[in-house]
């Protein structure tokens, strides 16, 4: 499965979503942000090393491919992975298998591969910058995540349940979204999506001692350079 959607759009809650309804959700969820770790430490996080395999490499040590035995892997950012490493990635969802660094025991790989990214792929292989064998591979079934902007119907839904989220935690009673509150959050463009208005209800709960919302109790943390 491979889901598509700008930075923020809840790619990772669509594929733990996935996992949660699939067969294999009593194994292993393990997730990976490809663009988090160097080039150099990823593949040994992917496919685990052997003992001696390279210096600091005290112990052999399982990779995300065995963590996740039975289970699903989760890729994020999978745009970002190098294109040498593309290659050992087609090898194993071509035929399961895979080696450790350093290792020569072929191991197989029981796993589901979810892939997310926030670029676009087809653009990426047009530039030689992705493996167009490895793109086919992975969208075999494809999620296309819009943007918040184009879910308008969905701000003031995702906002209130924010707030019912968070008050408890910071033991309070539910805030209410009064009307000039929910034209100025209709209003916004939420360059950041989903993560940007979790971010800004949290804050609202935990700053704004008023129990109804005003339109101005939001603009302070709205970055206006963003509209």
């Amino acid at each position: 499965v491979l889901i598509c959607g700008e930075s923020g759009t809840g790619k990772e809650l669509v594929a733990r979503a996935i996992y949660a309804n699939s067969p294999r959700s009593g194994a292993p969820f393990v997730a990976i942000n490809t663009a988090a770790i160097s080039a150099e430490l990823l593949e040994s996080e992917l496919f685990g090393h052997e003992k001696g395999a390279f210096t600091d490499a005290h112990a052999r040590r399982e990779g995300r491919f065995e963590q996740a035995r039975g289970g699903t892997l989760f890729l994020d950012e999978i745009g970002d992975m190098p294109v040498d490493l593309q290659a050992r990635l087609l090898r194993v969802l071509s035929d399961g298998t895979f080696y450790r660094v350093g290792g020569h025991e072929e191991l197989r790989a029981d796993v589901r591969v979810i892939a997310a990214t926030n670029q676009n792929l087809a653009e990426m292989v047009q530039q030689k910058r992705f493996r167009e064998d490895l793109y086919f591979r992975l969208n075999v079934v494809s999620l296309e995540l819009p943007p918040l902007r184009d879910r308008d119907q969905d701000v003031l839904l995702l906002a209130e349940f924010f707030l019912e989220t968070f008050a408890p935690q910071a033991r309070r009673k539910v805030p209410r979204l009064m009307a000039s509150a929910r034209k100025r959050l209709l209003s916004h463009a939420w360059p950041g999506n989903v993560r940007e208005l979790r971010n800004l209800m949290e804050r609202v709960v935990y700053l704004v001692p008023e129990e109804k919302i005003e339109a101005d109790q939001l603009d302070f943390v709205l970055s206006p350079d963003r509209e």
